[in-house]
């Protein structure tokens, strides 16, 4: 893949094109990539109002019907349902790994199978969540496992 960037100073605004030969997986995934670049989740924050970025995200979690978004410094608490949030985000980025939990892949260091079919997963940050045997199957699609 090349990439370049060029600077116009007649024009203000970022823009950005992709060229080429067929509309791949890899394509598709780099333009959500860009459309997302910004995109932010709105949430509360020891009383006051942030908005996370995407890419700070390592999971969101629903608990007692409150959805959390937790970040390497902080936990946060959003407005939004985790089905409203799983279909904001990017799927080939974030997985719905159990009925209450969203994970951000490329959080996952390591992954371990466990006796019941569930798998545990280390985010860089030392913290380890459960991928239920439900969803298992699926990961192991995405990041390329075979049985």
């Amino acid at each position: 893949m090349k990439v370049s960037v060029k600077q116009d100073q007649k024009d203000a605004s970022v823009f950005a094109e992709i060229h080429c030969r067929d509309i791949t997986d890899e394509v598709t995934r780099l333009e959500r990539h860009i459309r997302n670049f910004d995109s932010f989740i709105p949430a509360r924050c020891d009383g006051e109002n942030v908005n996370i970025s995407y890419a700070d995200i390592l999971y969101i979690e629903s608990v007692d019907k409150k959805t959390f978004v937790y970040t390497e410094t902080k936990v946060c608490n959003t407005e939004k349902r985790l089905y409203e949030l799983e279909e904001m985000l990017d799927p080939g980025e974030f997985f719905r790994c159990s009925k209450s939990m969203i994970v951000h892949l490329s959080k996952v260091t390591s992954l371990k199978p466990e006796i019941t079919r569930n798998i545990l997963a280390t985010l860089k940050n030392g913290e380890v969540i459960v991928v239920s045997r439900r969803y298992a199957v699926r990961l192991k699609e995405l990041i390329g496992i075979k049985n």
